[in-house]
């Protein structure tokens, strides 16, 4: 892995490795391939006209699947694998807030949105509803009102949206490295 004080490039060419080399895996029981996903994510976020930290944090939402302990499998297998977390925490020493913090947050929106939607639930995949469970259900009251004191749970709950839309099969989108431009543009000084 990429050590955290080398130079900030040398991150986005780690990610485009990780996005060629492991990005090619099963998304956990979805119609798409993990890259796959978080292009289409990422693409959701552009057709929508989000910033452009937003689209990269829509694009590396699942990074913690790569860099995280725990293998993507946990999740199928009823233990939470944290990858959220993992992921902002890997990315915190490059991008700024407005990236990371979307990131950690991504799966306590899909909580936050089971919780306060009356329809949400019915639009998850089969997949989401199953790691739902094993990441705690709809939110309670008490954290419905934590989660929203959060400056950046706003952006959270788009990309989680943008998230929940990019699981199409057969759907083309840019490829990662249509993104790095945007990737160097975002990091931090």
């Amino acid at each position: 892995m990429t050590e955290k004080n080398e130079n900030p490039v040398n991150i986005v060419d780690f990610i485009l490795d990780l996005f060629a080399s492991r990005g090619a895996r099963e998304h956990m029981g979805e119609t798409v391939s993990m890259s796959q996903h978080m292009e289409q994510t990422a693409a959701r976020a552009a057709a929508d006209e989000a910033a452009d930290g937003l689209v990269i944090a829509a694009l590396l939402h699942d990074i913690g699947h790569f860099v995280g302990g725990h293998p993507i499998q946990a999740l199928g297998n009823g233990r939470d694998n944290l990858h959220a977390e993992a992921g902002a925490d890997y990315l915190r020493p490059y991008f700024p807030p407005s990236i990371t913090e979307p990131i950690r947050l991504h799966v306590a929106a899909k909580r936050y949105l089971c919780a306060t939607d009356d329809e949400y639930l019915s639009h998850l995949s089969d997949a989401s509803v199953n790691s739902l469970r094993v990441q705690g259900g709809p939110m309670s009251a008490e954290q419905v009102a934590r989660f929203e004191a959060n400056p950046y749970y706003r952006d959270a709950v788009k990309l989680r949206r943008y998230d929940d839309d990019g699981k199409v099969a057969g759907l083309t989108s840019k490829p990662v490295s249509a993104y790095r431009a945007t990737l160097l543009s975002q990091l931090s000084a």
